[in-house]
């Protein structure tokens, strides 16, 4: 029996930590991936008898009310989803919240819109925590692209209460532990998205685990000038470049087998119509910037994983929203999909971009829905909501 199966709701107001964090676009949503994945822990409680208090945020308001991160659209597609009434929750105070029957919902608004939710400040924090937990019986945490912050609704607030991690966060932490606890092997990772400075802990960590990383995205023109390779107007962290050096010489040491890529697609400028060209590695111009891995590289990358029985990716391959830029992001979307092992996307970017693709979800092993959090577990940090509910 799980955690939560144990927690007595029948009958209590649950607060309910979801992340709601979805892309928007003109008021709409893009990718319900995260309402979705939060169903089947709402629809759990639900049916054992309790009243919902969810709780979520949506983008960085930075404590201040901003109508473009409010999760107004958020509480409609719920509605839609479950088929059944959601009160929508508008303002700040959480005290708004009334005594209700069981099966009723309610959806505050966005919780960053509270300086008090992010406050690096202890005492605000908890001075928040418990003025919800004045309206609320028991707390279940199933916001795990929020795990890695330590706010009010994600640590304070499972202290002052009952608590259970849901479904979606159990899920996670055990998917997780499969790439970190003895992974079946041979376990590959392919890393991407725009800077090394987001990955650096990551590769350290992995090094000792993995037996293939490919590199692509913005991150590996780094890696390409620790090479001594000209990169052009490409993006770099030239602060990181003895940082990378090093990593590599590990790799090497360790017989990690490193890819990089050998073709680059470049353009003159970072837009979605600006002329395309695949060069090598060897041969960008001063006056290009790579926004692709080439068609050589993304064909290498997917042969290095199809052995594996465990990879995990995180970060495209480069700006997949760009038409001519997107195809080294789908070969390896491709070769996740065909894999016979565990194929885990570390959610975020990636995993927008395997749905715009027109990939399914059961396409592969997992999806995380927490890039940010997935990333900081696989660095070994200690992430503050899971350590909030004893996982």
């Amino acid at each position: 029996m799980s955690m939560l199966e144990s927690l007595e709701i029948s009958g209590k107001r649950v607060f309910l930590r979801c992340d709601l964090n979805v892309p928007l676009k003109d008021g709409a949503i893009v990718d319900d991936g995260r309402i979705r994945a939060s169903l089947p822990t709402i629809k759990f409680l639900l049916n054992g008898g309790a009243s919902l208090v969810i709780g979520a945020h949506l983008g960085r308001p930075k404590g201040v009310i901003a109508g473009e991160f409010s999760l107004a659209p958020v509480a409609e597609r719920l509605r839609v989803l479950l088929e059944r009434d959601v009160e929508f929750i508008g303002g700040v105070k959480p005290n708004v919240v009334a005594n209700s029957i069981g099966g009723h919902i309610q959806l505050l608004e966005n919780l960053r819109f509270n300086p008090a939710e992010t406050s690096k400040v202890d005492d605000e924090r908890r001075a928040l925590a418990k003025e919800i937990a004045n309206y609320v019986e028991c707390y279940v945490g199933d916001g795990f692209g929020a795990v890695h912050r330590k706010h009010a609704s994600v640590y304070d607030l499972p202290r002052l209460l009952p608590y259970a991690p849901g479904f979606l966060v159990s899920a996670e932490v055990e998917v997780l532990k499969k790439l970190t606890q003895n992974p079946v092997r041979p376990y590959g990772v392919i890393l991407g998205g725009s800077k090394v400075s987001d990955k650096i802990g990551v590769i350290a960590n992995l090094l000792d685990k993995v037996d293939v990383l490919a590199i692509g995205g913005g991150m590996v023109f780094t890696f390409l000038a620790a090479q001594g390779k000209s990169i052009g107007k490409s993006l770099v962290e030239k602060d990181l470049i003895p940082t990378v050096q090093e990593l590599m010489e590990r790799a090497s040491s360790m017989g990690v087998d490193l890819r990089l890529p050998t073709d680059i697609v470049v353009a003159p400028e970072f837009s979605a119509d600006s002329p395309a060209t695949i060069v090598s590695t060897d041969e960008i111009a001063q006056n290009m910037i790579g926004l692709d891995i080439g068609p050589d590289s993304a064909k290498d990358f997917a042969m290095a994983i199809a052995p594996c029985k465990t990879v995990f990716w995180n970060g495209p391959m480069g700006v997949f929203e760009f038409p001519a830029f997107a195809h080294g992001t789908r070969i390896v979307a491709k070769a996740l999909a065909d894999l016979s092992g565990i194929s885990v996307i570390g959610g975020g970017d990636s995993a927008a971009a395997v749905r715009s693709f027109g990939f399914k979800d059961s396409d592969f092993g997992y999806i995380s829905t927490g890039g940010g959090a997935s990333l900081e577990y696989l660095e070994g940090k200690d992430l503050p909501g899971l350590k909030a509910l004893d996982l």
